[in-house]
């Protein structure tokens, strides 16, 4: 079972299971756009499912590569669900163009600075946990962690250090 998107080439588990494939197996899975999204990933691993001697089977698209039908089919799902992926792009890239035009940049807000150095002093005065950082400041764990790995990476941090400051 995989959690990663259908979208993503570099998937362990999905290789796994494929390599796990030996001839007269089906590989089976829920829904083709599980598998992949753009054709020609489909199709090579098709290909390589095919190499090992398996065929395809889609549960949810009544699609089994065994008969001629199957691979008919297969091959115009491919199609589609690539469309609907480039579909799903160009619609998310032209509504963040759309916000951009509109002067917003999207993602997160950014933790006030104020708080990240206060919290910063309190961690460095080694009199609080972290859980009482964070409740104090509303910094969470992970913003205050980023904070201290950036202060120690920081050139301008080393200046500092390096003059007594």
């Amino acid at each position: 079972m995989e959690k990663a998107s259908g979208a993503k080439d570099d998937r362990v588990q999905l290789q796994q299971a494929i390599d796990a494939l030996r001839p007269g197996d089906d590989f089976i899975v829920y829904k083709l756009d599980r598998l992949a999204r753009s054709t020609i990933k489909l199709i090579s691993t098709l290909d390589e499912i095919k190499k090992r001697g398996s065929e395809f089977v889609s549960l949810n698209d009544s699609i089994d590569t065994s008969t001629a039908a199957g691979k008919a089919f297969f091959g115009m799902l491919a199609v589609f669900a690539e469309f609907e992926r480039n579909v799903i792009v160009e619609r998310t890239n032209a509504g963040l163009a759309a916000s951009r035009a509109r002067g917003r940049n999207g993602g997160r807000p950014k933790t006030d600075r104020r708080k990240v150095e206060k919290a910063l002093k309190l961690y460095d005065s080694r009199t609080h946990s972290v859980a009482e950082i964070t409740e104090a400041t509303s910094v969470t764990k992970a913003t205050l962690y980023r904070a201290i790995k950036d202060r120690e990476t920081s050139p301008f941090q080393r200046i500092n250090d390096d003059n007594g400051s």
